[in-house]
């Protein structure tokens, strides 16, 4: 080993700031004349010899550095010690005056009595010691005992920032990558900027490797960065981080490398993550001649792959990702080819079923009709283009195997093609599958290796469709109705059933658009005669409503509530059909068996929609503590699929249930979330819900005036900015809004409008609420004697509809219209039932709202106390939200579940109601609360 004490500062490091304030914190003390050892261990690539030249450039101002690497050359005039005793005498010479840093790069490849003289000499330095040693090495056992920092992988943002400072031509390389801090020779800068979809699948494949990002980036040309040209397949760039990955195989047991490339390639037929087979394994490497007792160790056992392998239950997983592509790239041609083949051999035998049931295995012996995770592995030990592999790949991916899978198989089948048509033609196919896999970016990723607009293809439209499905999830609705409508065209004359989707999915952006016009044009496009009664009677029901024909539509619709079709999207149009007539419990029954059916086949992309239509059919129908848990679980499933404007359709979900159950602060986090996704992509029918949701929950408050501000553009005539869909829902809360903000008489006009509109939408419906809550307007804008008769007549529609919420509102109308005419003794009566029944369907702000309208009819007791006496009011209001779902017995999870928090956060809320009351326990709470509290 040899040293020197020229250094070279790199810029600054990005995603680093938690390593670098340990290493601060280390040179303080040394500074302070109390050294020690510190391990940076990580793969190669991560940024170990970024650190250390960050450390030794801090460092220098107060005292020596002595840099130390592995070299061929041990005599030179900087040359280290190879004993323990000798190496640390000569640190303490070198620290006696000022404090000494050793930066020890890359020991795990010093020859053998200088790494254990370094390891003995950092474990001698103890407290007091004037010797600081920083030690880069890789994860191995080699310094196993000293105190280690350990690197992950650069996190998204910092990795997308050195990913924009190298595509943008900067100076410096920083964010860790191993090697000095000056820009990578040959490293384009990008005129016009990089474009998205070659940034996120630079992203991807480097996998927050810093020098893997540089050498991936440095091979692509300013063209193929920027957009204009695809991109190679695969990305050229890898080669040096593998090897450096590669270089601690060579001193491993025979046994263990033959292992660890069995693992590597069994993997390429699997899904992203999913690892490796046990099983599968076990059988390889009985053929190839592994001792059992070593197979049963490693990979049923507790023996040891030099940390190169995981288990997890009965799959194999290797520590990281590039480790399994480095023993790929290690292994000798020849032998990987026939690695390959023993596998697919293997998997031939067994066959593999596709993921639907019902649908036979391939025969064992039928080799035209090999599993496809045999072709796969066939296609891996392919040396070059192969027409009729990529072909069978081709056939046997329309098999109903999970759609990851297929989409991997097609990007294999393209990658053995060579005619550009095909090929691009292959490559579109698998972004189609990846985007119902529900990984988008894969499926830009792939679309950008079709070709550039206009080529050739031996399947036109197809990319086109596919760029309208991405863009129906994830971009405006008005670009997705005219990618869709032009790829249905062009797909019309050869292949109809996806000519079929991309009309309908047209017909969906033009209805969350609003765009009524849109959504008969897409409709009218389709030819019905080949498919079902149910369809076509969608289809023409649909069309009718919105052209005005509504008894004609209805009675089309009532043909599609029960399909026989199992399919996902079938159940979903039913459920449609169903919200439209306003029969609310048939779209939530429709709704669940859709849920169910994509939880069992299908595919990952429809999950979000599938969460949404029964969280919105729950709303309908009142179940708001059920739609609310669907809704959340939908927003979960949306940000993992990469489908934003499913978020925003979730966002509004979510807003109109805390609309009902608070509280106000989430109902308007909801309600921003949405209205900010909804805008730049012309969401329509979420920004109304929204917006609704908003102004319920400041009816809720007591602000009908903003209320009464925000939904009369929404349902006012003439031109609407409400959605066509939701405009109807929204009248009952704005004609309330309106009155109780004293607008009765100078828009009465107005009012009487929309309220006769909401008549005639709701002889039309089949919804339970709608004649209750249209007896209630009535009421409402009703003379005198007339309203008490409207109120008894809308509580006798609630009595044969039920609903909690909605009930308890008219009574908290009826009860506000009784005591401000002065018969207090008769509005005790419907405020009470209407705080029970808010109470019972935990509408926080709406029973507040009614114990205020009871209180000031006289009522006394616990019940319609002040939830802020005392020592209450020195909480916050979400404090106090929080302790009154704590007091009535709710744990951490359901209180955070109820108000949309993170446990954590509850938690953390909890301690400090603890403290500000004094109190020490769940227990005490609950009495501070109760009928005895203050």
């Amino acid at each position: 080993m040899t040293s020197s004490t020229t250094v070279h500062s790199p810029l600054r490091l990005y995603g680093r700031s938690g390593e670098l304030a340990i290493l601060e914190g280390l040179l303080a003390r040394l500074w302070q004349g109390d050294g020690g050892a510190l391990v940076l261990t990580a793969p190669p690539g991560l940024g170990r010899s970024a650190l250390l030249r960050e450390a030794a450039a801090a460092h220098r101002p107060r005292g020596p550095v002595l840099y130390a690497t592995a070299s061929p050359d041990e005599r030179g005039p900087h040359a280290l010690p190879r004993t323990a005793d000798a190496l640390l005498a000569r640190l303490r010479e070198r620290g006696a005056a000022r404090p000494l840093l050793v930066c020890a790069d890359d020991a795990h490849a010093w020859d053998p009595a200088s790494r254990t003289a370094l390891a003995l000499a950092a474990r001698s330095l103890g407290p007091g010691s004037r010797v600081a040693l920083l030690i880069a090495a890789d994860d191995g056992p080699a310094f196993a005992g000293l105190p280690a920092l350990r690197l992950g992988p650069l996190d998204e943002d910092a990795a997308a920032a050195l990913l924009d400072r190298l595509a943008g031509g900067g100076e410096g390389v920083p964010g860790g990558a191993d090697g000095p801090g000056r820009r990578p020779p040959g490293l384009p800068g990008v005129t016009g900027g990089l474009d998205p979809v070659v940034r996120a699948e630079l992203l991807r494949e480097a996998a927050g490797n810093p020098r893997l990002l540089t050498g991936l980036t440095r091979r692509l040309t300013p063209d193929q960065l920027a957009g204009r040209t695809p991109l190679p397949c695969p990305l050229p760039g890898a080669e040096g981080v593998l090897a450096a990955h590669a270089d601690r195989l060579d001193g491993l047991p025979a046994h263990t490398r033959a292992l660890l490339l069995l693992a590597a390639a069994a993997q390429e037929h699997e899904p992203a993550g999913a690892g490796a087979d046990a099983l599968l394994l076990l059988r390889a490497g009985t053929r190839t001649g592994l001792p059992r007792d070593f197979l049963d160790g490693v990979l049923f056992g507790s023996a040891a792959t030099e940390g190169f392998l995981q288990r997890a239950g009965s799959r194999v997983h290797f520590s990281h990702p590039l480790f399994a592509r480095a023993v790929l790239h290690h292994a000798p041609p020849a032998r990987r080819r026939a690695t390959h083949e023993l596998l697919a051999a293997l998997l031939a035998e067994t066959g593999d079923r596709p993921a639907l049931p019902g649908t036979p295995a391939a025969p064992s012996g039928d080799r035209d009709a090999l599993p496809l995770a045999a072709l796969v592995q066939l296609s891996c030990a392919a040396p070059g283009p192969d027409t009729v592999l990529a072909a069978r790949l081709e056939a046997a991916a329309t098999a109903p195997y999970p759609h990851g899978e297929r989409s991997s198989a097609l990007c294999r089948a393209a990658a053995l093609t060579t005619g550009p048509p095909l090929r691009s033609a292959r490559f579109a196919a698998a972004a189609e599958q990846a985007a119902l896999a529900g990984d988008p970016d894969r499926a830009r990723a792939l679309l950008a290796r079709t070709g550039a607009a206009g080529e050739q293809s031996a399947s036109p439209g197809l990319a086109p469709y596919v760029h309208g499905l991405l863009a129906l999830r994830t971009g405006p609705a008005a670009d997705a109705h005219a990618a869709l409508v032009a790829a249905a065209a062009l797909l019309g004359p050869y292949d109809p059933r996806r000519a079929l989707d991309a009309l309908l999915g047209a017909a969906e952006a033009a209805w969350v658009a609003g765009d009524a016009p849109g959504y008969l044009e897409a409709m009218g496009r389709i030819d019905p005669t080949p498919y079902d009664r149910a369809f076509a009677s969608y289809r023409a029901g649909m069309c009718a409503v919105l052209a005005g024909r509504t008894e004609a539509g209805h009675a089309l619709l009532r043909q599609c509530l029960d399909p026989v079709d199992p399919a996902p999207a079938a159940l979903l149009r039913a459920g449609v059909a169903a919200l439209v007539l306003g029969e609310v419990a048939a779209a939530c029954r429709t709704g669940a068996r859709a849920l169910a059916a994509v939880r069992t086949a299908g595919p990952d992309a429809l999950l979000p929609q599938a969460l949404e239509h029964l969280a919105y059919a729950e709303l309908r129908a009142g179940l708001h503590a059920g739609a609310r848990a669907h809704a959340l679980e939908g927003l979960h499933a949306a940000r993992r699929t990469g489908q934003p404007n499913s978020s925003v359709h979730l966002h509004a979900v979510l807003a109109l249930a805390a609309s009902v159950e608070g509280p106000a602060e989430a109902c308007a986090a909801h309600c921003d979330a949405a209205l900010a996704g909804a805008g730049p992509h012309g969401l329509a029918q979420p920004a109304t819900l929204a917006t609704w949701a908003r102004a319920r929950a400041d009816l809720a408050s007591g602000r009908p005036e903003a209320a009464a501000a925000r939904l009369g553009p929404l349902v006012r005539p003439g031109p609407r900015q409400g959605h066509f869909a939701a405009r109807m829902l929204a009248v009952p809360c704005y004609v309330e809004a309106a009155v109780l903000a004293g607008r009765g008489a100078e828009e009465a006009g107005e009012l009487h409008a929309a309220v006769a509109e909401f008549a005639g939408w709701t002889a039309r419906t089949a919804d339970p609420q709608a004649p209750a809550q249209l007896a209630r307007c009535q009421a409402l804008l009703a003379p005198g004697e007339e309203a008490d008769a409207r109120y008894a007549e809308a509580l006798a529609h609630h009595a044969r509809a039920g609903g909690d919420f909605e009930r308890a509102r008219t009574q908290l109308l009826y009860g506000q219209w009784l005591r401000r005419r002065r018969r207090t003794r008769e509005a005790r009566t419907p405020l009470r039932d209407a705080l029970v029944a808010f109470q019972r369907c935990s509408a926080r702000a709406w029973a507040e709202r009614a114990a205020g309208e009871l209180r000031a009819a006289g009522e006394q007791g616990p019940s319609v106390r002040p939830v802020t006496d005392g020592a209450l009011s020195a909480l916050t209001p979400q404090q106090q939200r929080i302790a009154r779902c704590v007091a009535e017995g709710a744990t951490n999870r359901e209180v955070a579940l109820r108000l949309s928090l993170s446990p954590r956060t509850v938690d953390h809320h909890l301690r400090n109601v603890f403290a500000a009351l004094g109190i020490r326990s769940r227990t005490e709470l609950a009495r501070l609360l109760g009928p005895e509290g203050p």
